[in-house]
């Protein structure tokens, strides 16, 4: 079949190997796509993923048999409504929830009150705008430090702080009230309780009906080693983990997974495609930080190499409403994931470096995935965006995974980069 993927960040080059190695592929266009994808599909440059008037052109113009949505930007502005408007494209198998179903990703505080309606179990909380900011602040004084406040909307990963103090915490709630710390996204702010445990990210592929639980993954969120410094889009990834044990995935999937999709159905939200469920395990139970509507950056990369089944039939299983009849199959190999990124990420950073090193010859049981590159005329890899590339390593164990990674992080090269050299080292001694 013909596929239409949408991104251009690591997720999507991840999915595109994924796709194109499926001999249910017959043409794979990504759009807008970046330098690592150019090599194993076609990149539409110039097609925007909110582009919704251009992307319907293009799926019908070029035969499209399944939309893939990678980011989540264009679910949250409605791209599945939009499709659905047309005779022409109702049908097509679209891999992405409603606008409605997005809202679980494009508002904290919708989601919140989705899981207070459903029992699922999360940190309290309240929400504030800036007309209740004097309730806010009582508020905030009444609560144990450290205290958490979400920026309602998208924030790329960003809108989230924790902080250490009463005063900090009233600092930073004006800031992001009155003076629009995080834009749009922060006119509504959602302060919550802290959740004191350890974080993992598990996925759910659903059609709406049944679900699929993906392998689970636990990702590395601040810029600096030991989870100091500025949040990020994520440094790095493992999969899988140690404390994700048999009896608190069974909590995860009765307490979470299945009131989650339940509520969904309950609620007439259509909703298809990737649930990506931010975790805290707290002494052994789960609590739920957030919802995102696809899947994660970096986690991808880290999960998608342990699917063994046929990830194409996975999608078109999720896009046409027969989940129930896929057997998913994971390989059994630990993954770790190690995030190269530009100096100065996630602040100001420079564009436009050559990558050395690409072309060194791949190591068995190793994937370099593109993220923020471009392929210049030349045929010269460049620096597009703050975080560049997602080494993957695999292994028999998460150390062996690690060595793997990081042997091929050491051959590659561009001013300034930096990585994290600690992934997963909280996890080697695990239990023992």
């Amino acid at each position: 079949m013909n596929i239409l993927l949408l991104g251009s960040g690591g997720r999507e080059h991840a999915f595109a190997w994924k796709i194109a190695n499926s001999p249910k592929c017959t043409q794979l266009f990504v759009a807008p796509g970046n330098a690592g994808t150019l090599q194993i599909a076609t990149n539409v440059e110039d097609l925007a993923v909110t582009d919704f008037e251009g992307i319907k052109r293009f799926v019908l113009d070029h035969s499209i048999d399944m939309l893939v949505v990678g980011p989540e930007e264009p679910l949250v502005k409605g791209i599945v409504d939009f499709f659905e408007k047309f005779p022409e494209t109702r049908n097509l198998p679209i891999i992405g929830p409603s606008q409605t179903g997005a809202t679980l990703e494009g508002s904290k505080d919708f989601s919140k009150r989705f899981m207070k309606r459903h029992g699922i179990p999360t940190a309290a909380s309240e929400t504030f705008t800036a007309q209740s900011i004097n309730e806010g602040l009582v508020f905030i004084k009444s609560q144990p430090t450290p205290i958490v406040l979400k920026a309602d909307g998208l924030a790329a990963g960003k809108g989230v702080l924790i902080c250490e103090t009463h005063a900090e915490a009233e600092k930073n709630f004006k800031a992001m009230l009155l003076d629009e710390k995080f834009g749009e996204a922060s006119k509504k702010v959602v302060v919550e309780a802290f959740l004191d445990g350890i974080e993992l990210s598990v996925f759910v592929a659903t059609d709406g009906e049944s679900y699929k639980i993906l392998p689970e993954a636990k990702d590395y969120k601040r810029i600096g080693e030991k989870d100091q410094g500025l949040n990020t889009g994520g440094m790095g990834a493992v999969s899988p983990v140690p404390f994700a044990t048999t009896s608190f995935m069974k909590k995860v999937e009765e307490k979470v997974v299945k009131p989650t999709v339940k509520g969904l159905k309950e609620e007439k939200i259509k909703y298809t495609g990737f649930l990506f469920i931010g975790l805290m395990n707290v002494d052994g139970d789960p609590f739920v930080i957030e919802y995102n509507v696809r899947m994660g950056d970096p986690e991808t990369q880290a999960v998608l190499p342990r699917i063994k089944s046929d990830f194409v039939d996975l999608l078109y299983a999720m896009g046409t409403g027969r989940l129930s009849n896929y057997q998913i199959e994971l390989e059994s190999f630990s993954t770790s994931t190690v995030v190269m990124v530009a100096g100065g990420y996630p602040d100001v950073y420079e564009k436009g470096n050559p990558i050395e090193g690409l072309n060194t010859a791949q190591k068995d049981k190793v994937l370099t995935f593109h993220a923020g590159t471009k392929m210049e005329k030349n045929g010269q890899v460049t620096t597009q965006g703050g975080r560049v590339l997602g080494i993957t390593g695999m292994g028999n164990n998460l150390e062996e995974a690690l060595d793997k990674t990081y042997a091929r992080t050491r051959e590659i090269c561009w001013k300034d980069v930096y990585f994290r050299k600690d992934i997963g080292q909280d996890l080697l001694n695990f239990g023992k």
